[in-house]
Formats: structure tokens, sequence, C-alpha cells
């Protein structure tokens, strides 16, 4: 947990760097970002709404289940609604909910058993699969935000998290969609940032999945139309795979068009 709390601050700080000097309006937290309809504000209120509600899935499991996931089922709590709910709030304000809210669910988490049980939107997971799908969703509204202001970042060793979780959804990627679970064996090869390997799953799999551990995160977080990667797929269940993968909870979203982004890497 110490390992991952340091890695989420890391994620974070690299989020915050791109956040603290925008101005108000237009052209800074009213930006449009590549989600639809989302403003950099929007992508800001959404995490730190969700880090508010994985702090109380490990404070109070029933109280987030009998109101967070009713609220969320009935339609009464959305994505799109905890985004409209928060545009009044002028940057300085979201800023510093996001920051209030990470830091407290990092410390609340540095002392969790790793393995103890929390609900969340989907299946329930352990306190460090919690953890690291706050990463994930940092690194993956980062992205939006690096794209709307039309800057890169430089991919790190942390992406692992990312991946690591898109691999492990995979079985929820077809729920998600209505499918029947494919339980076939797929070999995932990836080259991680610093050029090393990063694997899953058998070596003797008949279908594999192959490229770049960033396309692959930002396919599975849907930040990318599978069409601007270079991943290859072989065989049919993985190609099935990557045309439904999906590394959050909740309902498959729109992505992104084909052709929104340039093939090269950020």
């Amino acid at each position: 947990m110490a390992d991952l709390v340091q890695d989420l601050r890391a994620e974070t700080a690299e989020l915050r760097r791109l956040l603290v000097d925008l101005p108000e309006g237009p052209g800074g937290w009213d930006l449009p970002s590549p989600a639809d309809s989302w403003s950099i504000r929007d992508q800001i209120t959404h995490l730190a709404f969700f880090d508010d509600a994985a702090l109380l899935s490990a404070a109070a499991p029933e109280r987030f289940t009998s109101e967070l996931v009713a609220d969320l089922l009935s339609g009464h709590v959305t994505p799109d609604s905890v985004a409209r709910d928060h545009q009044h709030l002028p940057g300085t304000a979201v800023l510093a909910w996001f920051d209030r809210a990470r830091n407290t669910l990092s410390d609340t988490f540095a002392v969790l058993d790793p393995a103890r049980r929390v609900p969340w939107f989907g299946p329930s997971m352990s306190a460090a699969s919690s953890l690291t799908a706050r990463l994930m969703e940092t690194w993956a509204h980062g992205q939006d935000v690096a794209d709307a202001l039309l800057t890169t970042r430089t991919p790190t060793a942390r992406l692992r998290h990312v991946v690591h979780i898109g691999v492990g959804a995979r079985a929820f990627s077809y729920l998600a969609h209505d499918r029947e679970v494919n339980t076939h064996p797929v070999r995932v090869e990836l080259t991680a940032p610093d050029g090393s390997a990063w694997t899953w799953g058998p070596a003797d799999a008949s279908d594999s999945v192959t490229g770049s551990a960033l396309d692959f995160a930002l396919l599975v977080t849907q930040r990318r139309h599978r069409d601007d990667t270079t991943l290859v797929a072989r065989g049919a269940v993985a190609d099935e795979w990557l045309s439904i993968a999906q590394s959050f909870a909740g309902p498959p979203g729109a992505g992104r068009a084909p052709g929104q982004f340039s093939k090269e890497a950020p």
C-alpha cells in the first residue's frame, strides 16, 4: 500500500502541474476536453467526487452501498450530473476540493490492509485494487486534461498500474457489453516506457495482444480509438476483447472517434 500511495501521489502531482496555473474562463478551466461536453473543470470535479466516494466505501461501506450505489443505479447521480452540479465552482475551489479529497484518500488507504474488500459501483475489490483504480482514473482524466491543453506527458513506470487493471478487467468488459464472458486465454505482451517487456497470460496462448503499454492504457481507458493505436491482436478472441475493452466500472462510454488523434504515441 505504501508503494501504491507513493505512485498515486506522483501521478497526482503530474496532473496538478497542468492545473495549478490555469486561468478562469474558456482558455483555462472551461476549456473543452475530448470527453463530449466536459471541460477541464468537469474532469477534476469528477476525480474529486469519486475520491470522496472511494473514501466512503472504505470508511462506511454500508452507507456507500445504500446511498451512492443506490443513487447511481436509480439515475439520480451520473458522471454527467456530477459535472453539471459543480460547474459553478471556480477553479481555485475545484483544485482545493481535489487536493483535500486526494490527500484524505491517500492517508486513509495507506494504513489499510491491502486485501480488505471494499464495495464499488461494479464488483467489490480489494483496498489495493481500489487505490489502483484511483490511479488509473487520475491518469486517464489527466490524459483528457493534457489533450485539452494540447500538451504531452512522458509515460512512466506507473503506467503498469493502468495496464494491469485493464488486463484484469477483461471479463468485466464482456459483462459491461452484455456479452458472455470468453475465458479463452490471451497472452498480453507490451513494451514498457523504458523498453522492457511487460507480460500477462500464458506464453503458449493461441491468442495474443502486442504493442506499446501506452497504447494499451489509452485503449482500455477509452482515451484513444483502437484505430489510433499500434496494438496488434492475434486470434478472434483477442480481437473481440480489444473491440470492447474497458478498465473502468459502469457502462461502456462513447470513447473517442477514429482518427481523432494521430497514430504516433503522444
